[in-house]
């Protein structure tokens, strides 16, 4: 049995024979001319009124002459075959001509959302050609309705889901609030200002695009950019799950490359000044992000009961947001065991034994219960080291020590997959993407391998 059917009708003039041959093939016995409608109709031709006017006239007269007509649905009786009933659908077009304009308009009814798709064209073959791919689309599962829902509506809608909880990362974790008031800033600033007002399956990719373009007008810089776009992509990825959209209007977006700088990396030697020209009460503070790879946020949430000074090992279990609080680490791999090397220990022993040998609170606060501000931190370095002589040292970053930390370890020969779990990576390619380069070796080294490996093997014969 075949699949189900699609229709096209172009009402014409109630009574005459193409009228007749298309209540004919929707099973309608021919309708009666309709004097007053286009009576009506004539009023408002487009050559005294509006084409719009006009266009509603004729689907007027199309409802009252041909009653019922607009849909016609086959469905397949084998549950096993392509279509079934609750795949079947019903494709019908409603088709008006001008005197002097013509719109050819298109709907595609999705049973499963019980939607009709309406789409108008300026050309009568691409309406065919877009009603026979939304038909199979549609068909396929592939498309469906979308709800009468605007732009600011579904963002609105994601952004208290994602805080909640319901809509989580492409990991699998809750949004951290640091990362849903950045996607909050630019969803407010950016994309509901000049999309908002938009349904969400009209939003296009020019659409965005306008709005790239006009950052960069603005001397916006690259990761600006792309930091405002970033929401839409979640956006309608989740818009897509739910229905409320087909297609994403990002596939194909053009953005501009974020080039950034290379981190600063500290040697050794050098690491080791910069942490002994700090105050006192610093020094462990900094020596634990260059000699544990500890983040920001883990810094400030670091708790004494997580610090094992007799077996070596620091627990990292939170971090800190400036306002939320102690929260869960960056994913589930921040939850780990980081070895607490001999180099670091003093510094820990020192603060430990000056905080009074606590066993609980704060490692790094300014209480047990309140943390260390970056900022002040930062500047009390800046302002120690612009002031050694006689020289000043060139200043670094908490998140800088960080990445010191992962070249030391692989300097140390500390093998890819032990400094994943070390850096809280989810996986081990990110470490190898982050820190791949820092790899020892150079050409004349690895040529010379190559040189060694095969005079071996050719002497062995192997």
């Amino acid at each position: 049995m075949r699949g189900p059917q699609c229709f096209l009708y172009k009402p014409s003039r109630p009574g005459s024979a193409s009228a007749s041959a298309a209540a004919a093939a929707f099973g309608r016995r021919p309708a009666k001319p309709a004097k007053q409608a286009s009576t009506a109709c004539a009023s408002s031709n487009p050559t005294s009124g509006t084409s719009a006017q006009y266009l509603e006239c004729q689907r007027s007269a199309v409802r009252r002459n041909f009653p019922g007509s607009s849909t016609r649905r086959r469905t397949s009786s084998r549950a096993s075959g392509r279509l079934t009933k609750s795949s079947s659908v019903a494709v019908a077009n409603a088709t008006v001509a001008f005197p002097e304009s013509r719109a050819w308009r298109k709907r595609a009814y999705d049973p499963r959302t019980k939607r009709k798709i309406v789409k108008t064209f300026a050309d009568l073959s691409a309406a065919k050609a877009w009603r026979a791919d939304t038909y199979a689309q549609v068909s396929r599962g592939e498309r469906r309705a979308t709800a009468p829902a605007t732009f600011r509506e579904i963002a609105e809608s994601w952004i208290e889901k994602a805080e909640n909880g319901e809509i989580l990362t492409r990991s699998g974790d809750p949004y951290k609030p640091s990362a849903l008031r950045g996607y909050r800033q630019g969803i407010e600033l950016y994309l509901i200002v000049e999309v908002g007002h938009l349904r969400i399956g009209n939003v296009e990719r020019r659409d965005l695009q306008r709005i790239v373009g006009k950052l960069q007008a603005e001397g916006r810089s690259a990761s600006t950019v792309r930091n405002a776009i970033m929401p839409a992509r979640r956006i309608f990825a989740w818009a897509k799950l739910e229905g409320y959209a087909n297609l994403s209007p990002l596939d194909g977006l053009e953005l501009p490359a974020v080039r950034g700088r290379r981190d600063r990396i500290a040697t050794p030697a050098e690491a080791a000044a910069l942490i002994g020209a700090l105050p006192e009460g610093d020094r462990a503070l900094w020596a634990t992000a260059g000699y544990a790879g500890l983040r920001s946020g883990e810094l400030r949430a670091l708790d004494w009961s997580n610090v094992d000074l007799d077996a070596g090992i620091i627990r990292v279990g939170h971090a800190w947001d400036q306002k939320a609080g102690r929260i869960a680490p960056k994913s589930q791999a921040g939850v780990r065991d980081v070895p607490l090397s001999g180099t670091l220990r003093p510094y820990l022993a020192a603060h430990w034994l000056r905080a009074g040998r606590p066993t609980g609170g704060l490692v790094f606060g300014r209480s047990a219960t309140n943390p260390f501000n970056p900022s002040s931190v930062n500047n009390r370095a800046k302002k120690a080291w612009a002031t050694v002589e006689p020289k000043p040292l060139e200043s670094i970053g908490l998140h800088e020590l960080r990445h010191t930390f992962a070249s030391f370890m692989i300097a140390a020969g500390v093998d890819f997959k032990k400094l994943s779990t070390y850096m809280g990576h989810p996986s081990v390619q990110i470490t190898l993407d982050r820190y791949g380069h820092l790899l020892p070796g150079d050409e004349a080294d690895s040529s010379a391998k190559l040189d060694a490996y095969i005079e071996r093997t050719t002497a062995t014969g192997s």
